[in-house]
């Protein structure tokens, strides 16, 4: 069953119409770090951009302090939100967070391999993809991951379309073939304290992946 209603996806005019709005005067910002994938890693979470860095706590995956993703981790595997958060410093704990994702075979990338932003703040919203993620390539080096994990619309939306499905709902697993790979995709709600729901139900969802 979905979590919400969903609209008519309209990703590919988006992009379009940003492109033709843009006057390519925006830097292009590169990604700022390299893939993380365990050996073995059976599941692969894919955002869409890192913040700019002066919104990291972290050089790392979900930098942001007020992005929940780590605090929907720390829920579904610790029972506790704060489970990677150091209040001390205002930080999370990049290498407890590293830990826990080698143990549990989770691996991180994102969508977006080369933007612009299109206002001076971190909204996918106002993203421009002027790279897309090669994730056909990406699953033929690491064969191990079947279950692939969006957290976002836009991020869903570039993977929906390199697999040639439509958009699922959110919580609702689809199975696809990107490449020469069979996948299941999820698409989950976004992390970000933007998105109108709960930390809770946010979990909810996402512990949905991890049934199996």
């Amino acid at each position: 069953m979905a979590f919400f209603s969903e609209k008519t996806y309209t990703g590919d005019l988006f992009f379009h119409f940003l492109c033709i709005m843009n006057d390519n005067s925006a830097t292009i910002e590169r990604h700022p770090w390299p893939p993380f994938i365990p050996e073995g890693a059976r599941y692969l979470f894919l955002g869409t951009f890192p913040p700019k860095p002066e919104r990291w706590s972290m050089p790392f995956f979900y930098p942001n302090k007020i992005n929940d993703f780590w605090r929907i981790m720390g829920l579904i595997f610790m029972n506790d939100r704060d489970a990677f958060w150091m209040a001390e410093e205002k930080k999370f704990d990049q290498q407890a967070i590293q830990r826990f994702l080698y143990r549990e075979r989770i691996a991180l990338w994102d969508t977006a391999m080369a933007v612009r932003r299109l206002k001076d703040n971190a909204s996918d919203k106002f993203l421009e993809i002027v790279e897309p993620i090669d994730l056909a390539a990406l699953l033929d080096q690491h064969p191990s991951i079947t279950t692939v994990i969006t957290t976002g619309e836009k991020a869903t939306g570039i993977v929906a379309h390199q697999a040639d499905v439509d958009i699922p709902p959110i919580g609702v697993p689809v199975d696809c073939t990107v490449g020469t790979h069979d996948i299941t995709l999820w698409r989950m709600p976004s992390t970000s304290r933007a998105y109108p729901l709960a930390l809770e139900k946010k979990a909810d969802a996402y512990r949905l992946v991890f049934k199996d």
